[in-house]
């Protein structure tokens, strides 16, 4: 009988028995032994590991994905250590294991639980195969800075995108049936709030007001919770004095106090011992104290707890209850995994990587994630009847390595279809088609191949320039204080743009970039996040409209870096800016000795608007929506209501559309968000199709943390806006009732 066919509440209490019964047999450096992870990865069991194995001195293994080596490690554990517990294996499977994704921000471009779900279904049967139980993901920080490298990893800058998605996540990578072969443990992370880290530069203080830490940054954590994730992982983070990694509040006051996560807490790699670092602790033991009377259950790398705790039990400084609470937690997660039952690995059973199935996924999900920023005069899709020669120019054209983007150690760029090699096999024999790289690397600064591409530009019916960032430019300590195009691509831009052909820029990204610079030099803007192993299919896809764009932008693209952070649901402040009180530096008279303005919030020389908002993405079709309304205009606590607005394909194409909602609450015991997404709806419609769009709002979906940091609906005026972006206009309003 599989778990899933059985009580959910019966399978809690015979796992807890079976915990207890465990703990009552183990020794205390046993329990301290499953609280400590170690680093193999290099298909080489070391002497010292098997024997820290043999004596029961080792909870978790990370980063060996040879199945061989891994099935010999869980012999170790099982066959040879006096209590037989097996081993957590660790591996960041992050968006994919050999066939890769798009990185996360990518796939948050395609706002569809679905595609989000049936990636990490892919990715968990892949790690599955080679022995890994246990991954580091989805990473649900809300990160509203581009500077910062890992925005990559994270689903942007909205706490509820965050939290559906992230969710979306955790049920792909472990199933429906968390002791099925082919299910692994998720990870939540980074609790909480690195994606505020100062100036975007990883590993900085966060400084976050527990009431914005609350309503904004929890969120998506929550979520995660609600929906069974079975780990979490803290942040590298200092937040407001105090490190993640020995925060009490976030890790028992909020997690197991308020949230009764009954899972495992991990620390980042080697987090507790740079607890010294960070100036908190003298030594590692103080650190291990600290720690473990936080509540983190096991350390990742480091092994301050294996060299201190036992003393300090022995000391009296901690209690042996904490000891046994954190084991605990593991071994309630091996239990959950069916690691007792089925510790070794047969990777026959399990379909092999890069199987048809794998690969249409990773397929479908970059055409998903594909948001059409611009597309003047039609540029696109092209015609490829219509062509008789393309000029394909840019350092990511033939880049199978860099599409993967960051975070993928198992991918295998020789699976990578790249965008040249899919544009020419799409094309017919009679379309000529020129490549030239231009650049070395997308950071280069050397020009020497820009006369070659401008002659190919010349010559040629249109333009695809294949621009961004190379996969090494994003990601963990990868942050950017610049975050134009890098190297020389602007200059590329501009020269090519003399050529005076239809230019279409694809754009390849692991964060949102400002684009100002080249904007208006292009006809169109196809922009993805690195779109993983298919990427190139899908977007010749794309460009030749077999397919239609239907992504959205996850966060915001400001004008420039000054501007950030710049998010769609900022507060409105005492001085809001209104078109008609922004006076721009440009429209300034220069002979003024005076700056005439309209005394609000926003920049001189960028104004207070995104150059793309969030939510912001084309179609070849052209979506319209009318006629917002409701189910009624009020609602008591604890009732729903239904919001709901046309929405007509005005187009000969079938195409899908995201439809968004969001909501302002008025005024409340503390500021709110001028909006807020609440919901939203990838709808498939037919040439001249309309239909009505549907949401389902209630009072829980008001609620927010107060003065007091509790969570309530408060009774009030609320506005509803239904549209494609955060900047729709179509607006309806309701009142809540106490």
């Amino acid at each position: 009988m599989s778990q899933t066919s059985r009580d959910p509440a019966s399978l809690t209490v015979e796992v807890d028995d079976r915990v207890a019964s465990l703990l009552a047999e183990m020794t205390l450096a046993e329990k301290i032994g499953q609280m400590s992870q170690i680093n193999i990865g290099d298909s080489y069991i070391h002497d010292y590991q098997a024997d820290a194995i043999r004596a029961g001195r080792v909870g978790s293994v990370l980063n060996e994905v040879d199945v061989r080596v891994v099935n010999r490690l869980q012999r170790l554990a099982v066959e040879e250590s006096r209590v037989g517990i097996p081993l957590l294996v660790g591996r960041d499977v992050i968006h994919g294991f050999q066939t890769v994704m798009p990185i996360p921000f990518g796939q948050a471009m395609s706002w569809n639980h679905d595609i989000v779900r049936a990636g990490a279904r892919v990715a968990a049967r892949e790690a599955a195969r080679s022995g890994v139980n246990w991954t580091f993901a989805p990473m649900i920080d809300v990160a509203r800075d581009p500077r910062w490298g890992r925005i990559a990893e994270s689903f942007g800058e909205d706490p509820y995108l965050a939290s559906e998605l992230g969710r979306a996540m955790v049920e792909g990578l472990q199933g429906d049936d968390m002791a099925s072969p082919e299910s692994i443990a998720a990870c939540a992370k980074h609790f909480a709030g690195y994606g505020a880290a100062e100036s975007g530069r990883d590993y900085a203080t966060t400084n976050i007001p527990e009431n914005e830490m609350r309503n904004v940054y929890l969120r998506p954590f929550k979520a995660a919770v609600d929906g069974g994730v079975s780990t979490l992982m803290t942040s590298f983070s200092d937040i407001d004095g105090v490190p993640a990694t020995a925060n009490e509040f976030l890790l028992r006051e909020v997690l197991r106090d308020e949230w009764n996560f009954d899972g495992l807490v991990v620390s980042d790699w080697d987090s507790i011992r740079q607890l010294c670092v960070h100036g908190l602790t003298e030594n590692d033991e103080a650190a291990a104290f600290e720690a473990a009377t936080a509540g983190v259950d096991m350390e990742m790398h480091g092994d301050a707890y294996a060299r201190f705790l036992e003393g300090l039990v022995e000391q009296g400084r901690v209690n042996p209850a904490l000891i046994d609470a954190a084991a605990g937690n593991i071994l309630r997660i091996k239990f959950r995994l069916g690691l007792f039952e089925n510790p070794y690995t047969d990777p026959e059973a399990l379909p092999p990587p890069g199987n048809a199935d794998a690969l249409s996924t990773a397929r479908e999900a970059a055409v998903e994630s594909a948001v059409l920023l611009k597309n003047e005069h039609r540029a696109l899709p092209l015609d490829a009847s219509s062509l008789e020669s393309l000029a394909l120019i840019g350092p990511l054209a033939d880049a199978p390595r860099d599409q993967l983007g960051t975070w993928v150690f198992d991918g295998d760029p020789s699976m990578s279809i790249t965008p040249l090699a899919a544009i020419r096999s799409q094309l017919p024999g009679s379309v000529a088609t020129e490549y030239v790289r231009a650049l070395p690397t997308s950071r280069s600064r050397d020009v020497a191949g820009f006369d070659e591409a401008v002659a190919a530009a010349r010559s040629s019916d249109a333009v695809i320039l294949f621009l961004g960032e190379e996969a090494i430019l994003s990601g963990e300590a990868h942050s950017r204080a610049d975050i134009d195009l890098p190297g020389a691509q602007v200059e590329l831009v501009r020269r090519v743009r003399e050529a005076g052909k239809p230019t279409i820029a694809v754009i390849m990204t692991g964060r949102p970039l400002t684009l100002s610079n080249v904007v208006d030099q292009v006809d169109a803007i196809l922009f993805l996040g690195h779109p993983g192993t298919m990427g190139g299919p899908a977007i010749a896809d794309l460009l030749f409209g077999v397919a239609s764009p239907s992504g959205k932008l996850p966060a915001s693209l400001p004008r420039m870096v000054g501007q950030i952070p710049i998010y769609y649901c900022q507060k409105n402040t005492g001085k809001p800016p209104t078109p008609d009180t922004v006076v721009l530096l440009d429209d300034i008279d220069p002979n003024a000795d005076q700056l005439s303005t309209g005394m609000t919030a926003y920049h001189l020389d960028a104004g207070y608007e995104p150059l793309f908002p969030f939510g912001h993405g084309l179609s070849y079709a052209l979506f319209i929506y009318e006629n917002i309304g409701l189910c009624r205009d009020e609602m008591h606590i604890g009732e729903t209501l239904t919001i709901s607005a046309d929405l007509i394909n005005a187009s000969d194409r079938k195409a899908a559309e995201v439809a968004q909602l969001y909501v302002r609450d008025l005024y409340g015991s503390v500021t709110r968000p001028v909006r807020e997404l609440k919901g939203f709806k990838r709808v498939e419609l037919e040439p001249g199709e309309r239909r009505r769009v549907e949401f389902e709002i209630g009072s829980d979906d008001l609620a927010f943390y107060g003065r007091d940091n509790r969570l309530a609906a408060e009774p009030g005026e609320f506005h509803a806006y239904i549209g494609g972006s955060s900047a729709t206009e179509l607006m309806t309003a309701f009142r809540l009732l106490a």
